[in-house]
């Protein structure tokens, strides 16, 4: 099963050392990527219920991430979305979590915190994976 993973980041240096970080650390692959909110939202919509994790910029080319966290409320509960900012004031905490992040980390001095969330959320979702193939299998031999 694939970890479907996308990043709304709109810096290009930023973009690439978090996929390469998120690759060799966490073992995430990043599915897919863009640097607006509409983008964004767009493939996020269209996706449904077929994608993992979000880690999405508050600051983006068009628009904020902030958008993008409210366009993703009504998600399965095994998405999870979170925000990585270089503002990640007690402020923007608390609108990111009243608008459904399920964490936000600071990029500066967090992305240890954030690497950990990512290993600790692919696995969940891998070993959820065996157990549901593990009960088809079992209820095939029944």
């Amino acid at each position: 099963m694939a970890f479907i993973t996308y990043l709304a980041e709109d810096n290009s240096t930023v973009l690439n050392n978090l996929i390469e970080t998120l690759r060799e650390v966490a073992d995430v692959r990043v599915t897919a990527h863009s640097a607006t909110q509409a983008e964004s939202s767009r493939w996020l919509t269209m996706q449904d219920g077929h994608w993992h994790l979000a880690i999405v910029d508050l600051f983006l080319k068009e628009g904020s991430g902030l958008g993008i966290l409210a366009g993703c409320r009504n998600r399965e509960p095994y998405q999870k979305v979170v925000l990585l900012t270089n503002y990640a004031t007690p402020e923007i905490r608390k609108r990111a979590q009243g608008l459904g992040a399920d964490a936000v980390f600071d990029k500066s001095t967090e992305l240890d915190l954030l690497l950990a969330y990512c290993f600790e959320h692919t696995a969940l979702v891998k070993r959820e994976a065996t157990q549901e193939a593990e009960r088809e299998a079992a209820e095939r031999q029944a």
